[in-house]
């Protein structure tokens, strides 16, 4: 078997963020080296017991889990608890984590993993605001050379945005910190809206999840069917789209997810299109090339790999 991807995922959960987290504890090609939480979709003090809950979901309490960044770099914080819940985890009943939050900073763990570990092998997958990371690079510019991948969900071309009609939340929270990470150097892999609007909840697909017949199926389906009932009301879809796990995915299986390489910029000085992502899909500019854009996905490929991979977590 080959080595596996060494990961960091940084995340705000967000029932999204914690489909994510349970495929990546799900799938033995990914060793977690652990788990960073920034506020986002709600504030820190609740992200991180979510990360800590999703853990114990799975039964991996040996999973590391550190606060970082409880506001964004130079903004105030904007979060979303109408499409999340007041906790950011509504829909299934967990209990509160017994597991420890480690006492150091997100932060320092990002920094000292970096840097301790081999140059290019350790992949930073970014599931909320940038903050974190953003954070990390301006203390230790060093890391940026040593990051084997960013993969990262946020932004948006053709789908415009879902916060504001040029942005979609993640980038929008912290557009200074999408800045310092899209110019760091690192090679960056991005999952926008153009690509999660595709990978929809449908009710055959959630209820496919509790077909599975366990705890973690049954928590994942009733997370979707909280999750998705914002988004079905705003797009007049069947389901609502499943965005973060898509970034999980792709290190598992990269053929069902296609784009392009090119230049990608966030707007962070008007306020009329603050933290828009500007990709320069068609090469109009002479922009060095800085990200690989995904545009298309296989859906049902998708969520047939992510229902497998739950269905091992009973």
């Amino acid at each position: 078997m080959p080595d596996k991807t060494r990961i960091i995922i940084d995340a705000d959960p967000g029932q999204d963020d914690a489909v994510a987290i349970l495929l990546a504890l799900a799938s033995p090609e990914l060793e977690v080296l652990g788990i960073t939480a920034v506020a986002g979709n709600v504030p820190l003090a609740l992200t991180e017991t979510n990360a800590r809950k999703v853990c114990e979901l799975a039964k991996r309490t040996d999973i590391r889990v550190f606060a970082g960044a409880d506001r964004p770099m130079m903004r105030r914080l904007v979060t979303a608890e109408e499409v999340h819940g007041k906790t950011g985890l509504n829909g299934p009943a967990l209990p509160e984590p017994v597991m420890p939050l480690q006492d150091r900073h997100a932060v320092d763990f990002i920094v000292d993993t970096l840097m301790r570990e081999p140059a290019g092998t350790v992949t930073l997958c970014t599931l909320g605001p940038l903050t974190n990371i953003g954070l990390a690079l301006a203390r230790e510019p060093r890391i940026a050379s040593r990051i084997q991948q960013i993969v990262l969900m946020g932004g948006g071309l053709f789908e415009g945005g879902n916060v504001t009609p040029a942005a979609e939340f993640n980038i929008y929270v912290d557009p200074h910190a999408a800045d310092l990470v899209l110019r760091c150097g690192a090679p960056i892999v991005m999952m926008p809206l153009d690509v999660t609007h595709k990978a929809l909840t449908t009710a055959k697909r959630t209820k496919a999840f509790r077909a599975l017949g366990t705890r973690v199926g049954s928590a994942v389906a009733e997370m979707l069917e909280f999750f998705e009932r914002y988004d079905e009301q705003k797009y007049g879809t069947d389901g609502g789209p499943l965005h973060d796990p898509c970034v999980i995915a792709w290190l598992i299986q990269p053929d069902l997810f296609s784009g392009r390489y090119c230049n990608v910029t966030v707007e962070t000085c008007s306020e009329l299109t603050m933290g828009m992502t500007v990709a320069d899909w068609w090469g109009v500019t002479k922009l060095p090339k800085n990200v690989t854009f995904m545009r298309d996905i296989d859906a049902d490929g998708f969520f047939a790999m992510l229902t497998e991979r739950v269905g091992r977590l009973g």
